[in-house]
């Protein structure tokens, strides 16, 4: 009896030993930040130093040499569409980041190789770009990267650590990715009046093919009748293609589906649209 006590004990202990884990702080804390442009979903997954009273640019992190762009391992960034990056073709997929700081200019790296860590690939870059810096009077005391200036086809990510901080732009086709969607889904039958909408909506927003786009707003409202926000979209549809007699009469159904909703924004947005295009119809 003794000894099984006696074994229970040292494998409890083992136990502990192998499979305990003890959790703390660490030094360079892992972080991950994703961003929609456009249609496309970005992420960057990097870790991130500290200054901890150090010299950093042109100290710890040498001027002319080859910077992993963080700490432990591979900055990496993921692509779900191909992408133009200042100016440069890149395939949708996923990349390491690496830099080589300056005092006037840095070159941006992507690198194919995503395990290389601290020891750089070479002979695997898909593109090297330069970008310069921006010195800065306050000081960021953990690096960080992040997505500044987005747009629709467009953002910016930025870098900024210590009293530095640079830029480079990120861009993507988002006119060629929605008409590869269209083309491939327009045939299906079973397509709702959401999928009409954003369809009829984008190409108005876009300045494309209106009558195309009035196509696909009346084919929403034969699907799901009387949706003040559609309705809002096909009359500026109708003013744009001088059919204003049509767009007040749209906006004039809108403002009551509005009004039934108690949306009052959408109430003052045809209230002046009708007021405008009234004066247009008597010219």
């Amino acid at each position: 009896m003794k000894k099984t006590i006696i074994i229970a004990v040292i494998c409890f202990f083992i136990g502990i030993n192998i499979n305990g884990q003890l959790k703390t702080p660490q030094p360079s804390p892992f972080s991950k930040v994703s961003q929609v442009v456009g249609i496309t979903e970005v992420t960057i997954e990097y870790s991130r130093p500290g200054v901890k009273n150090r010299v950093i640019f042109g100290g710890l992190v040498p001027y002319k040499k080859i910077w992993r762009t963080g700490a432990n391992a591979s900055t990496i960034i993921t692509l779900n569409n191909d992408a133009v990056i200042e100016g440069n073709k890149v395939p949708a997929g996923k990349y390491s980041i690496y830099t080589i700081p300056d005092k006037k200019e840095w070159t941006i790296i992507l690198n194919k190789n995503l395990k290389g860590g601290a020891n750089y690939p070479e002979g695997e870059d898909q593109c090297r770009f330069k970008v310069k810096p921006v010195q800065l009077k306050e000081m960021t005391e953990t690096f960080i990267i992040s997505f500044t200036e987005i747009k629709n086809n467009n953002a910016n990510i930025e870098l900024l650590w210590e009293k530095t901080r640079l830029k480079f732009n990120i861009a993507f086709d988002v006119d060629a990715l929605v008409a590869a969607q269209i083309d491939k889904e327009k045939s299906n039958p079973n397509l709702d009046a959401n999928w009409y909408y954003q369809a009829g909506n984008y190409y108005f927003e876009n300045g494309k093919d209106l009558n195309k786009a009035l196509e696909w707003l009346n084919k929403s409202l034969e699907l799901n009748p009387g949706t003040f926000w559609v309705l809002r979209v096909k009359s500026q549809i109708q003013a744009n293609l001088k059919d204003y007699k049509g767009a007040v009469e749209t906006a004039e159904l809108s403002m009551k589906k509005s009004a039934e909703a108690k949306n009052d924004q959408y109430i003052k947005y045809n209230e002046d649209a009708i007021k405008e295009w009234k004066k247009l119809i008597k010219k």
